[in-house]
């Protein structure tokens, strides 16, 4: 691995002897916890990873699991840190969990936890601000330490490291497809997740159902839930729309709420399709049609693959792509082909 800096020019910018750096990198007890810490963030930050704490890093493990999501909110992260806990647990596993909040800052901050802190390895699902830069230097670094990382949900193809997802496009463009089947003509896609790997991968799918049928595709995206129902209304109306594909559940399911709060049925008037199988979809009245993203499944092999990672770690990265299904529930239409069979 390159070093950036030396053992010198380290203890030169901490204003600290090389003696002392050297015994914080090897995690002395002769230093205190804090000068241990900043000497390690700094050693992180300057791509910098003396001999001795590799072989430290490699050998000495902790039983512990890193995980960033960027948001508790959404039922999907919720569902996968059940099975991340779950499976972790068994395996004999600790878990800490940080939160990124959509953030590139707070999720390099996370990173600098977690390695001061002797993690074995960290399971993450990228930031929207670190996929929206494409900043990814923080988490080269990590992998450049040695540290074993996986992603799942939001991914990246730029970095060499294992990850777990769904393919996002495939199941977009079968959802268009199905709301077309039902007689649908004018779908539009919604999100307020934009700029994310998974609502580029939706977006890509939604619009390649609509050029099938040479339907003019309408993408609309929301950044303020305050304005949702005043920037969705005049939509469904100057277009006509009778099918909407909703990149995420809440995004669906506030969808459903105006559009009923405004005299519209569903699925009569409006069919709606949502993704990830969560508690509000599956309870609301109508009930959502969602496309299951398998959350926990997700969890459990990210830590799966991680605990593999751990023994092997010589092998090629793995993409797990999990094959997945649309829910059928109250919020679609039944398809036109099966009416006309009846």
């Amino acid at each position: 691995m390159e070093q950036k800096v030396t053992l010198k020019e380290l203890a030169r910018l901490l204003n600290l002897s090389v003696s002392t750096v050297s015994k914080a990198l090897n995690d002395s007890s002769e230093i205190s916890a804090q000068t241990r810490s900043r000497v390690k963030q700094l050693a992180l930050l300057n791509n910098y990873v003396p001999n001795g704490m590799a072989q430290s890093l490699k050998n000495n493990k902790t039983k512990t699991i890193g995980v960033v999501i960027p948001n508790i909110l959404p039922s999907f992260f919720t569902k996968a840190l059940h099975g991340i806990e779950s499976t972790a647990a068994k395996a004999g596993y600790k878990i800490i969990i940080c939160i990124s909040n959509e953030s590139t800052e707070k999720e390099e901050e996370s990173l600098r936890t977690f390695l001061s802190g002797r993690v074995d390895g960290i399971i993450l699902s990228l930031a929207k601000e670190t996929q929206q830069t494409k900043k990814l230097d923080h988490l080269k670094r990590i992998i450049d330490y040695g540290i074993p990382l996986v992603f799942f949900d939001r991914i990246s193809d730029e970095l060499s490291c294992d990850s777990i997802s769904i393919d996002d496009k495939k199941i977009a463009e079968k959802a268009t497809d199905e709301m077309h089947q039902t007689g649908c003509r004018n779908i539009i896609y919604l999100s307020t997740i934009f700029d994310t790997s998974v609502d580029l991968q939706r977006q890509n799918g939604y619009t390649i159902s609509q050029a099938k049928r040479r339907a003019e595709p309408y993408i609309l995206h929301i950044k303020d839930y305050a304005v949702f129902q005043e920037r969705l209304l005049p939509v469904i109306s100057e277009k006509c729309v009778d099918g909407i594909l909703a990149a995420d559940e809440l995004s669906a399911i506030l969808t459903m709420r105006t559009a009923i709060k405004n005299g519209y049925k569903i699925p009569e008037d409006i069919s709606v399709i949502g993704f990830t199988n969560g508690f509000m979809g599956e309870h609301f009245l109508p009930s959502l049609s969602t496309v299951n993203q398998h959350a926990e499944e997700q969890g459990k092999m990210a830590v799966e693959t991680l605990i593999s990672r751990l023994k092997d770690e010589n092998t090629d990265p793995v993409k797990h792509v999990l094959d997945t299904a649309i829910i059928h529930r109250e919020s679609t239409r039944t398809p036109v082909s099966f009416l006309k069979n009846v």
